[in-house]
């Protein structure tokens, strides 16, 4: 199993930045690809950067350029640098990622964080 925690959310101004983290803690071989989710009421969960074990990172085209996706192997933490936010980015922002485990083969399973608010307004 794996627990993911995440921190750093909050209010900022438009045009402020916030950094995300996401720490992952419980028994595992390896974290593998881990991402940062986001979701608004009433609409559904949309991905919006995620970084695989090459640190090899893909983002969606509205963050490009403004969110960057970092990862500490050590530490199993996964970071979100937002920059130049906008309204439109104020979301509940959840961590996931893919726990490898033996459980008589290597298996992979999927794991969420709780969601942590970034609120943009002025």
């Amino acid at each position: 199993q794996v627990q993911l925690v995440e921190s750093g959310g909050g209010l900022v101004q438009p045009g402020g930045s916030l950094r995300l983290s996401c720490a992952a803690s419980g028994t595992f071989i390896r974290i593998l690809t881990m991402a940062w989710y986001r979701q608004t009421p009433g609409k559904q969960r949309e991905w919006v950067a995620e970084i695989n074990v090459n640190a090899e990172a893909k983002y969606t085209d509205s963050v490009k350029d403004r969110f960057t996706i970092s990862r500490d192997d050590a530490k199993n933490t996964v970071y979100l640098q937002m920059t130049s936010l906008k309204p439109d980015d104020t979301a509940v922002y959840y961590c996931n990622a893919i726990g490898m485990h033996y459980i008589g083969s290597v298996v992979h399973n999927e794991y969420w964080g709780q969601g942590t608010q970034v609120t943009v307004s002025a």
